[in-house]
């Protein structure tokens, strides 16, 4: 049994986001279904309630709440990539269909969740001791919006 999962509020878009999760993330495992049954908030009974999947590993409850509730910028999912190539695909996936991307490898796609799309080392580049390299990985990141991962090691391995 998992210690902790996220919950993301779907509003009532949980059956949606399964689909586009799936065709963004090859291997999207989709768990079981909870359905609303006679509730106060006159949500039809047999909605779906919440859905589980597991996305590269990691496993995500979306619950349709059915009240608008914004997502802010506080909470994201970081997808470490290996390649370019897959940096590439994720970020043209998850832009598509009203996704937009942000600054410094983040993505919002088209439900208002957050990604950061990264190269696989960034956390060994960011967490180094040597200030002169993270600091020079860092300043060609805030030039970028998606990620190339050529630019940034080559900051980091000349600085």
């Amino acid at each position: 049994m998992l210690k902790i999962y996220a919950s993301v509020w779907s509003n009532d878009n949980a059956a949606e986001m399964v689909k586009f999760y799936k065709s963004v993330f090859q291997g999207t495992k989709v768990g079981k279904f909870a359905y609303w049954g006679r509730n106060p908030m006159g949500v039809k009974e047999g909605s779906i309630l919440t859905v589980h999947l597991t996305i590269l590993g990691q496993k995500i409850m979306l619950l349709n709440g059915y009240m608008e509730m914004p997502f802010n910028e506080s909470i994201s999912f970081v997808v470490p990539c290996k390649t370019q190539r897959e940096i590439d695909t994720y970020w043209k996936k998850l832009t598509s269909g009203g996704g937009k991307p942000v600054e410094c490898g983040w993505v919002v796609d088209r439900f208002g969740v957050r990604w950061q799309i990264v190269p696989a080392a960034f956390d060994q580049w960011n967490t180094t001791k040597n200030k002169a390299k993270k600091e020079a990985m860092m300043v060609e990141m805030w030039k970028m919006k998606k990620l190339d991962i050529k630019r940034l090691k080559a900051a980091f391995d000349n600085a």
